[in-house]
């Protein structure tokens, strides 16, 4: 057991719902106690401390602050390095550059060396959990798998299913994805801090066969996750309306596979209608706001408080989609977010984008009786941020009133280097990579 002492913030509930005064906890001089399991035994201000715990060994960041940590609910970990490639949008990128790197991933060895870099990414960040795309090969989801359990981090991913328009190296049947895919689920589900994610990419790259397996995937096996992608990109809500003449729209096409429902998530969704906002929320399933990626791909703004908040509201995640994301940090995608916000004319604060990347992600991934809250019982996830990480950052931080003015200037400043350290299951992680 140990004792990790600093500027403790952890919200509670929803600051669009409980208001901003009462949405967190907040300690100044905070100390989280971690047992022998690397989960919270006691939390609260370092003045209240238990007795029992006195002796016990301690790191002290000082007024550092220490959040859960961050939870990436979108991105793909065959694109851990495809950061950074020219494309005129979607599809063209796609073609261009992520389908021919994907087929790399049919080598083991490759796989392996690419998932301990994508992990040590992750950390790097302040990301302590995450859902992830894979590859159609079993052996790049075998790899991601394993490296999370190594390092007992709390992650959920899956083989991709995807049966048409891609190169040869990166087609299946439906019938080998739906094997292959249960044979996956039998392996991973319920080892470690793992969960299995139901994947086909989307409906341009499936037919109709393979998404009514995927249907029957869904419907075997309620309790797992499943992941895909929707409404990204004008190009491909046309392509979807040509290969499917018989959909009312994008969204009506998983819907009729039996796709829609509580656990099931939907990468982007920025160009919906009414119909399918109402179909998304009568479900329960989620949409997954992805800002730099849409913005580096010039692929639209999604209103997402319109979302979370309208008439038909919608369960929202957000994620960093890398490599269509330009930044694994957080930070950098809280930014996005914000200034997505600002041009849609509903700004987001900084508490809300806060609680969207700890606990709203842990409760919109039904991960939230073990992560995403700095609670007693809950794994010791953290995020250590440093405030004045730059000389920068210092000389901003002078000017900040509270606490939502640190929290907003890290995530507009901030990046790597402001992460301190994180740690997994109450063990330092950051700072142990080599």
């Amino acid at each position: 057991m140990n004792i990790v002492r600093g500027q403790i913030v952890s919200f509670r509930d929803d600051p669009m719902v409980a208001g901003e005064e009462n949405c967190l906890q907040h300690w100044s001089k905070g100390a989280i106690v971690v047992d022998e399991f690397g989960k919270i035994a006691w939390r609260g201000d370092f003045s209240n401390l238990p007795n029992a715990y006195a002796n016990l060994e301690e790191t002290d960041y000082g007024d550092k602050l220490i959040l859960p940590g961050f939870i990436d609910a979108h991105l793909h970990f065959p694109q851990y390095r495809m950061l950074a490639a020219y494309a005129t949008d979607l599809l063209d990128w796609l073609n261009r550059y992520t389908f021919i790197e994907e087929q790399r991933y049919g080598d083991k060895a490759i796989a392996d060396a690419a998932a301990k870099m994508f992990v040590d990414e992750l950390f790097r960040h302040g990301i302590t959990s995450c859902l992830a795309f894979s590859t159609i090969h079993t052996g790049a989801a075998d790899a991601l798998f394993e490296e999370a359990s190594r390092r007992n981090m709390s992650l959920i991913t899956g083989r991709t299913m995807m049966d048409r328009n891609a190169p040869s190296g990166l087609r299946d049947s439906a019938e080998k994805s739906y094997d292959e895919t249960r044979e996956l689920i039998g392996k991973w589900t319920g080892k470690s801090r793992l969960g299995y994610a139901i994947s086909p990419r989307f409906a341009v790259t499936s037919t109709e066969e393979q998404l009514e397996l995927a249907g029957a995937l869904v419907k075997e096996y309620p309790d797992l996750w499943m992941q895909t992608h929707l409404s990204e990109n004008h190009g491909e809500i046309a392509a979807v309306a040509r290969d499917f003449p018989w959909s009312k729209d994008y969204t009506d096409v998983y819907d009729r596979y039996g796709l829609l429902r509580e656990k099931s998530y939907f990468a982007h969704g920025i160009h919906l209608n009414d119909r399918e906002l109402a179909r998304l929320s009568d479900s329960g399933s989620a949409i997954v706001h992805c800002p730099t990626s849409n913005n580096f791909l010039g692929s639209g703004h999604f209103k997402c408080r319109e979302v979370r908040n309208g008439d038909n509201p919608v369960k929202t995640g957000i994620g960093s989609d890398i490599g269509g994301g330009t930044s694994y940090s957080t930070l950098a995608t809280l930014r996005d977010a914000f200034t997505v916000s600002q041009l849609v004319g509903a700004r987001i604060s900084p508490y809300e984008a806060f609680y969207m990347s700890t606990l709203g992600n842990a409760r919109v991934l039904y991960l939230d009786s073990e992560i995403g809250s700095i609670d007693v019982g809950k794994y010791a996830d953290l995020v250590v941020l440093d405030p004045c990480a730059t000389p920068l950052m210092a000389a901003r931080h002078e000017l900040s009133s509270g606490l939502s003015d640190i929290l907003f200037a890290l995530m507009i400043m901030g990046d790597d280097r402001a992460i301190v350290e994180t740690y997994v299951a109450g063990k330092r992680v950051k700072t142990a990579i080599v």
